[in-house]
């Protein structure tokens, strides 16, 4: 699902009335509960959570134009989706939200490294989506962030 929207508000405008509501809840959830210092914005064509440039100038080392990513939500063609980067490079958060899926879930856990896929908007564990939303802060991720770019150089 490719959507053309330069606001969250414009891109969930925009979405089937099913996706909709969840992605309204997903947004919501995140805004309460991500730690000071996130922002919210559009990046790749989805609803994003980043580390601003104001707070870490250099930005995105793929891309120094954008903001460090954190946390996206997108409603992609079969599912909705939440990308987490705290997951991808903390194990232990990882390991954390797998065993707290199978407990707050009524689905088995479709995901990637960093994404986290919902077939059906019923299917989706809000409250363990706000408690991961609290995990991390901005300082722990950019000191984690920064220690994987000098493994990468």
């Amino acid at each position: 699902m490719n959507i053309e929207a330069n606001s969250p508000e414009e891109y969930i405008s925009q979405l089937p009335e099913d996706r909709k509501m969840a992605m309204m809840m997903l947004r919501k959830i995140i805004n309460e509960n991500l730690p000071i210092g996130f922002k919210e914005t559009m990046s790749y064509g989805m609803v994003s959570y980043v580390i601003p440039h104001s707070i870490y100038p250099s930005g995105y080392h793929c891309n120094p134009k954008d903001p460090v990513p954190f946390i996206s939500i997108a409603s992609q063609k079969n599912y909705i989706a939440v990308y987490h980067m705290g997951i991808y490079i903390y194990p232990e958060i990882l390991s954390w939200f797998r065993e707290e899926y199978s407990k707050n879930a009524k689905t088995k856990l479709d995901m990637g490294k960093s994404c986290i896929r919902f077939k059906k908007v019923d299917d989706i564990p809000y409250d363990l989506i706000a408690e991961l939303s609290r995990k991390i802060t901005v300082e722990d991720f950019l000191e984690r962030y920064q220690d994987g770019l000098k493994i990468i150089k």
